[in-house]
């Protein structure tokens, strides 16, 4: 399976660079697979395309504001800090550091006028120490969304709300569930008045979610680690769904790797509920607990490519990507949708 199977040619304009003020109102590629079929709508009309009694599973990871902007105490240079994780001691992090080639260990690097500073206590693994041990209350007063690379523009205000989505509650992802921005508060009471079951799952994005496949086979490439968590009423609730013969529907790719972690434990009566996954998604994999899926319009030979591609098919999906830049859709996080069913 090479990795130019899952290359497209994407015009620049249609990587969306904005949010839509209406979340709604975006457009929805609905992809039928039994029927070979596309069809072009609103987001806003997505109930009528969910069967029903279907259970929703959404996953809500809340994005950090990662980015820090300060200065190197000695030199007033400056200094971008994005944290990936936070370390066990719950003062240092493991992060990215700009410009690397000018820091050094020990270095020590202040924002807000000094109230936070961090010290570079490893520059190889840039590692980073900070003067507190909790800076949660810091990042989200000076903190920067961490927008994703493909993304062209400084982080404004209207990023903190729109780069979330509106059920967002546990914090811990660097980029967004984009697959969720569409849904209003209203639309999400109105698909539970259908008769639908919601539910949520919690998978937190690292960075390394932006990071390419470089195997031309890419069924060598070794996916990244991200930590997941559900309770046992989630679980239940959708193995209850499952039993029923009601449409589990994945809202987004992280939600849909968190099922099937869960269901790679098979019949077990406790898998874990909480840990990390490294799951690898691609054409030949048997899905076990998604029947529908909710997605946005990925990258080109990206890992979330090659999970439509197996959740959809290579030959259909690759049409309605075809379609999709044909018809002008827009690409990426703050894009448009694809429902598959």
């Amino acid at each position: 399976m090479n990795l130019e199977d899952f290359n497209y040619n994407l015009p620049r304009n249609l990587i969306a660079q904005h949010p839509l003020h209406r979340r709604d109102q975006a457009r929805l590629m609905v992809i039928d697979r039994n029927r070979k079929r596309i069809i072009h709508d609103s987001f806003s009309n997505i109930r009528k395309y969910l069967p029903k009694n279907s259970c929703i599973v959404l996953n809500d990871s809340r994005v950090v504001p990662a980015r820090l902007l300060g200065k190197r105490e000695r030199s007033g240079g400056k200094v971008e800090v994005f944290l990936l994780k936070r370390l066990s001691d719950g003062y240092s992090y493991k992060t990215l550091l700009r410009p690397l080639r000018r820091l050094r260990n020990e270095d020590r690097i202040v924002f807000n006028g000094g109230d936070l500073v961090a010290k570079i206590k490893d520059w190889e693994n840039r590692i980073v120490k900070f003067n507190k041990k909790n800076i949660s209350k810091q990042l989200e007063k000076i903190g920067h969304i961490p927008l994703p690379p493909y993304i062209k523009r400084p982080d404004r205000a209207a990023d903190r709300k729109y780069y979330q989505t509106v059920y967002a509650q546990k914090s811990g992802s660097v980029a967004s569930p984009t697959a969720g921005l569409h849904f209003t508060n209203r639309l999400l009471k109105s698909i539970e008045k259908d008769g639908h079951a919601i539910e949520k799952v919690t998978l937190h994005i690292n960075y390394a979610t932006f990071k390419p496949v470089e195997e031309e086979d890419v069924t060598k490439h070794k996916m990244h680690v991200e930590d997941y968590s559900l309770t046992s009423k989630t679980l239940s609730a959708i193995r209850g769904a499952k039993t029923k013969d009601r449409k589990v529907v994945a809202v987004g790719t992280t939600s849909c790797r968190v099922l099937e972690t869960v269901a790679k434990a098979g019949s077990a009566a406790r898998p874990a509920l909480r840990g990390s996954t490294d799951i690898f998604i691609y054409p030949g994999f048997q899905f076990q607990m998604v029947d529908i899926l909710l997605t946005n319009f990925h990258l080109p030979l990206s890992t979330l490519l090659m999970l439509i591609y197996a959740f959809g098919t290579k030959d259909l999906m690759a049409r309605a990507y075809r379609e999709a830049v044909k018809e002008k859709y827009r690409f990426f996080s703050y894009g448009d949708a694809m429902l598959i069913i």
